[in-house]
C-alpha cells in the first residue's frame, strides 16, 4: 500500500525539479514593477529566496514592506534627465540626475542601500570610468558595497538620447578597476555581445563578477546563442564568478534555459543560481 504513495511523491519531486521549481535561487538583477506582491510571488514559486532590486527610489521604498523574500536594495544612477530608462519615473524626489552624496551615505549607514546599481552610465552617455561617478564608487568601497554596471546593448524605446553602444563595452570599466582595486564590481548582462572583452577583464581583475541577465532570457537571446556564450565563459574558468539574474523577464523560461545547459554539472548550476552571489554580496 505504501508503494503508490511513495511513487506519487517521487514523481512530484521529479516534476518540480524538471520545471526548475526546486532550485534555490538568488536573483541579483530585478527591477521595480507595479504589482510587487505578484512579482515576488512568482519569484518565490520558482525558488528565489533572495533578490536584489534596482529602481526609482520611491518604488524601491515600496519593497521594504515585503516579507516573502529577502530583498537587497540598490541605488540607481546616473539617470538621464533624472529618469529611469524605459520609464516616466524620476529616480529621486529631487528629479536630479545624480543623488546628493551626503544623502547617499546616510542611506547606507541606515542600512537602506545594499549595493550601488544599476549604474546607467551607458544610457547617460558617459563611461563607467568617468570621474563624475568616482565619489559613489568611493562610498561603495568604504562600506563594502558591490557595484553593478549596465553593459552590452539595450532594448528599444528606452528614451535615453545619449545612449551609445560603445559605452557598453566592458573594457570601459578598466579605468575604475585600476583606481578602485578592492571594489566589488559586476558586469551586468555579461557584457554581451562583447564577450571576449568580458573575458579579458575578468581574467585580469579577479574582483569582477558577471550576471547572466538578458542573455539567459530566450525572448531576447536565442537559446543557442546563450548556450555558446555560457560555454565560452565557463571554459574560460569563470564558473565561480557568474551569477543569476532575470531582469524582470519570464523567470520560468530563464530558469529552464539555465537548467538546459547540458555541459554544466548540478554543482556548477548551484554556483550560478545562488552560491556565487552569496559570496559576492556578503558584507
Amino acid at each position: 500500500m505504501k508503494k503508490p504513495y511513495f511513487l506519487f511523491i517521487y514523481c512530484c519531486i521529479l516534476l518540480l525539479s524538471h520545471n526548475g521549481f526546486s532550485q534555490k535561487i538568488f536573483d541579483i538583477h530585478i527591477h521595480g514593477t507595479a504589482d510587487i506582491p505578484q512579482q515576488l510571488k512568482t519569484l518565490e514559486r520558482v525558488g528565489v529566496y533572495k533578490a536584489a532590486v534596482s529602481s526609482s527610489w520611491k518604488l524601491q521604498s515600496s519593497y521594504r514592506s515585503q516579507e516573502n523574500l529577502e530583498i537587497l536594495h540598490g541605488l540607481m544612477l546616473a539617470c538621464p534627465d533624472g529618469q529611469v530608462p524605459y520609464s516616466n519615473q524620476y529616480c529621486f524626489d529631487s528629479k536630479k540626475d545624480f543623488p546628493d552624496l551626503a544623502w547617499v551615505e546616510k542611506q547606507i549607514i541606515e542600512g537602506k542601500i545594499d549595493f550601488i546599481g544599476e549604474i546607467l552610465s551607458q544610457y547617460y552617455g558617459i563611461s563607467p570610468s568617468t570621474k563624475k561617478l568616482y565619489p559613489y564608487y568611493e562610498l561603495a568601497e568604504k562600506y563594502g558595497l558591490p557595484v553593478g554596471i549596465h553593459t552590452g546593448l539595450a532594448g528599444p524605446n528606452h528614451g535615453s538620447a545619449n545612449f551609445k553602444v560603445s559605452l557598453g563595452n566592458p573594457i570601459s570599466l578598466e579605468g575604475l578597476l585600476r583606481d578602485f582595486p578592492t571594489l566589488k564590481v559586476w558586469i551586468m548582462h555579461a557584457g554581451a555581445p562583447f564577450i571576449e572583452e568580458t573575458i579579458a577583464i575578468m581574467a585580469y581583475y579577479h574582483n569582477v563578477y558577471a550576471d547572466i541577465s538578458a542573455i539567459s532570457n530566450p525572448d531576447i537571446f536565442p537559446p543557442r546563442q546563450f548556450y555558446n556564450i555560457m560555454k565560452r565563459l565557463v571554459d574560460a574558468g569563470f564558473e565561480n564568478r557568474l551569477m543569476f539574474g532575470s531582469d524582470n523577464g519570464d523567470i520560468e523560461k530563464v530558469v529552464e534555459n539555465v537548467n538546459s545547459l547540458d555541459f554544466l554539472s548540478q554543482q556548477q548550476k548551484d554556483k550560478i543560481f545562488h552560491l556565487n552571489a552569496g559570496k559576492f554580496f556578503a558584507r
